[in-house]
């Protein structure tokens, strides 16, 4: 039985990632052409054929509040115009970190936001989402969803690049992603105590007196953004005598200075997966998305399977 073709089409600012979905998935792709209105009102226009296509969306969703309403009305509009299915490939999903009523009165935000995109779309392909209290994406997105992880891409590159790493995560969340990323290195791992007093106050103390000298540190955690949580774990291994330490994420959610004083404050390399685009980046993730898509338009795996 023959298979609908294929389309790519970037979402704003992501020909990058949309050219090498469509260079490992041989489809052809398009971009979304975007028309913004003196009242602030955005239009959006597909400049391609997708009658009987499988329509495949492609952008992080970092920045996200300017990027989601075009993405819905470009879905939408794929689907009126007889796109077959429609689905999209966010390397980074937003919206993931507000998974409870922290406070009286709050939104929680990744059940909202998971409601939003999944009216519009068939299935979505993400990079490690920040779960937390969340365990995986079907528990709130009721689409088919393919988690891509980043550790064996990020072990590969430590073996080529890294001898004896010893892999340190800066807080306890980061312990799910160093724990794998260490058996596949086959590397020693640690996870830092934190304390966080605001968003710009974070205090981190190793948890024993484990040490493993004459390895390199590799400091790993899923996001960097302000960078002040990696910074101070830089510091304190400093301050220990365990060297400088290799920074590696899969986000690059930096702010304006992260990066910068990130490698000013004592760390050897900075270097993060491609899922937002960054001078850091220094992973590609595109294969493997563009398998998990292969096999989650077909129709095929469990929702939220790893691919």
């Amino acid at each position: 039985m023959r298979r609908e073709p294929l389309l790519v089409i970037a979402l704003p600012g992501e020909a990058q990632l949309a050219a090498a979905l469509a260079r490992s998935l041989r489809c052809g792709w398009s971009e979304l052409a975007l028309h913004h209105f003196p009242d602030g009102e955005t239009g959006v226009r597909i400049d391609a054929a997708v009658e009987g296509c499988r329509v495949l969306l492609a952008g992080s969703l970092n920045q996200p509040d300017g990027k989601t309403l075009p993405l819905i009305f470009a879905a939408d509009a794929a689907r009126e115009l007889g796109a077959s299915q429609v689905g999209l490939v966010a390397p980074y999903l937003a919206y993931m970190r507000q998974d409870k009523r922290f406070r009286s009165g709050e939104a929680v935000t990744s059940r909202s936001y998971a409601r939003l995109l999944s009216a519009s779309l068939d299935f979505l392909v993400t990079v490690d989402p920040h779960l937390h209290r969340v365990h995986s994406l079907d528990e709130i997105y009721p689409i088919r969803t393919q988690v891509v992880p980043a550790a064996p891409l990020i072990a590969r590159w430590l073996r080529g690049h890294v001898p004896s790493p010893w892999l340190i995560g800066p807080d306890q969340e980061s312990a799910q992603w160093v724990a794998e990323v260490a058996r596949l290195a086959g590397a020693p791992c640690t996870v830092l105590r934190k304390t966080r007093r605001g968003d710009r106050d974070v205090g981190v103390r190793l948890a024993g007196r484990e040490r493993w000298p004459g390895r390199v540190p590799v400091l790993l955690d899923d996001i960097i953004s302000t960078g002040e949580t990696m910074l101070a774990a830089t510091n304190l291994l400093k301050k220990a005598g365990l060297g400088a330490p290799v920074c590696i994420a899969v986000h690059a959610l930096f702010d304006g200075e992260g990066h910068r004083r990130l490698l000013e404050g004592g760390a050897s390399r900075v270097l993060t997966c491609d899922t937002v685009a960054h001078p850091s980046n220094a992973i590609r993730m595109a294969p493997l998305l563009a398998r998990a898509v292969r096999q989650i338009s077909a129709g095929k795996g469990a929702r939220s399977r790893p691919a």
